[in-house]
């Protein structure tokens, strides 16, 4: 009798066990044979994904633009402003009549600093010194850029200048 007792005792012992593990599986998610339906399946989880911020736009280095207009105002003749920023971010480029060099760096937010402009002192006709000074003016005030189709564009204090990617 003694060792039917120790046999049931021993029996249900490991039943609770098995009971015990089968049922920490099934909250664990596994499939476990045995259960309800619902834990046979797998259960779909939503995840949280946050809202997608829009993608700010890359400054395109080593590219050559030039000028198209300054406040609607085109620049006219083969002798328009144009410049390039490399990648070590130096800025370089012609305003019309003189060469300039300055360090350009685009920031967050699609911003634009450029320091101040090294430039030649070429003597210029009236009409293109003040067009290239107000260029000038206009590159070195720049706040804020963006690319508009296949322009660029860039705001200042001066106003908008636009330009075109040159060939």
């Amino acid at each position: 009798m003694r060792a039917t007792l120790i046999a049931a005792a021993a029996s249900a012992v490991i039943g609770t066990t098995l009971l015990a593990a089968t049922a920490a599986q099934a909250q664990m998610g596994n499939n476990v044979t045995g259960f309800g339906k619902e834990n046979r399946e797998k259960k779909e989880q939503k995840q949280y994904i946050p809202a997608a911020k829009p993608q700010e736009k890359i400054f395109p280095l080593d590219s050559t633009w030039t000028a198209v207009s300054l406040n609607g105002k085109p620049f006219n003749g083969a002798d328009r402003p144009s410049f390039v920023i490399d990648k070590q971010y130096r800025a370089r480029g012609y305003g019309g009549c003189n060469t300039f060099a300055a360090t350009a760096f685009p920031l967050r937010d699609q911003q634009l600093a450029v320091g101040p402009l090294a430039l030649t002192k070429k003597p210029c006709d009236k009409g293109t010194g003040a067009s290239e000074q107000d260029f000038f003016i206009a590159l070195r005030t720049a706040g804020q850029w963006d690319l508009v189709g296949s322009q660029l564009v860039i705001k200042s204090q001066k106003g908008e200048l636009r330009f075109d990617r040159a060939l």
